[in-house]
């Protein structure tokens, strides 16, 4: 794995997040593999109970950024 993951490594940035792309719809194509513990069925069906109580409430991602970046013009 490690020399795999060396070669990798030495691709580039745009290039690595092409590889991750195809790595995950490889994945997702045999979901049936993927199973959810039922802690994670239930904590996913409470943030989706909140999404939809408080769907109005948070921020949207150019909030988000401008304060992670440190800007508050937005």
């Amino acid at each position: 794995m490690t020399k795999i993951l060396d070669d990798v490594l030495r691709l580039s940035v745009s290039e690595r997040i092409l590889m991750v792309e195809a790595i995950w719809d490889s994945i997702v194509k045999n979901d049936e593999h993927l199973e959810l513990s039922a802690e994670n069925k239930q904590v996913l069906e409470e943030r989706l109970e909140n999404h939809r109580k408080y769907a109005n409430e948070g921020s949207d991602w150019t909030e988000v950024r401008a304060r992670i970046k440190g800007k508050s013009d937005v």
